[in-house]
Order: C-alpha cells, then structure tokens, then sequence
C-alpha cells in the first residue's frame, strides 16, 4: 500500500469530520456564555449555551424566544416580548399586547409598568427576566432584526443545567 493510499484510508476521514464540525461551528451553531444576572432566573451568569444562527431566519421570531443581540459590540441574552407592528405594555405587572392581556409562561420579576409603544418594522421589543436588573428594550428601545445574532435554549454547561430552558 502507498504512503497516499495509508493517508487516504486513515487520516482522511478524521479531516472530513473536523472540517465539517468547523463549518457547523462557523455557520450553524456557536457557543454562547450568559453575561450578567439579566436572565435569573431561567438562566445564570457564566452558563454555557448553544447559539442557533441559522433557523430563526427560516422560521422567524416568536413571542418569549431567547434570542441573542449585538448591542455596543456586546452580545446580550434577552426574551422576545413584542413582535414587529405590535404594541407592547405592561400596567400592574401584566403584559398587554395590542391592548390584550397575555399570558407569560416563565418566571420573572416584577414588572414596572412600561407605557405602550409600538414597536417598529423589522424590530423586537426584548426584556431580560431579572426585570429589575436588565439592559433591554425600555432602556435600549425595541431591537431591529439586523442585531439579533440568533436563538438560544440548550443550556451545555454546567452540567448540572444541561437541558432546554423556556
């Protein structure tokens, strides 16, 4: 057997894999660290997530994804409460959407109340869960779609929160 064909048969496959595992990497999926308190307590600071890049873009945003933004060269970890063309409010603690009450299926803090505003075309409006601890959307305003950087639910590390989180 020749050198090339020793190559072929041993190393080859190796490459393939770790070619494939760089591209998933670089265009699918990528490793994200929670930064900050902003998301207790559905998520704490130094976890460890997998960030999905690729299939909000098929699929689209929906009301309370945890999502990823650029904001001043940073990437924070926030939840989707208002959609575009919505009007967002919250009066007592309750989140009002185009003058509805809807219902928030995760813990959070309390929620001071937050005139309604209508959030723009192609933009979110985004509020960390430790409410009275977050940089978002009643600080940052609603956030365009050019700045989210993707989705994220699969905690990795530390293993004793591995899972989905809602």
């Amino acid at each position: 057997m020749s050198k090339k064909d020793i190559f072929m048969k041993e190393y080859l496959p190796y490459i393939i894999v770790i070619i494939i595992v760089l591209l998933i990497k670089a265009f699918i999926v990528t490793p994200i660290r929670v930064n900050g308190p902003s998301m207790l307590d559905t998520l704490e600071d130094k976890d460890i997530m997998i960030l999905d890049e690729v299939s909000f873009k098929f699929k689209g945003l929906k009301r309370f994804d945890i999502v990823v933004v650029n904001y001043k060269n940073e990437k924070i970890i926030k939840r989707v409460v208002g959609l575009p063309g919505e009007t967002v409010e919250y009066k007592d603690n309750k989140l009002y959407i185009n003058g509805e009450e809807v219902e928030e299926d995760f813990s959070h803090e309390v929620t001071a109340n937050v005139d309604a505003i209508k959030i723009p075309k192609k933009h979110y409006y985004v509020m960390g869960d430790n409410r009275v601890n977050s940089t978002d959307s009643r600080i940052i305003g609603p956030v365009s779609i050019k700045n989210i950087k993707g989705t994220t639910k699969l905690t990795v590390f530390p293993f004793k929160r591995f899972g989905n989180k809602k």
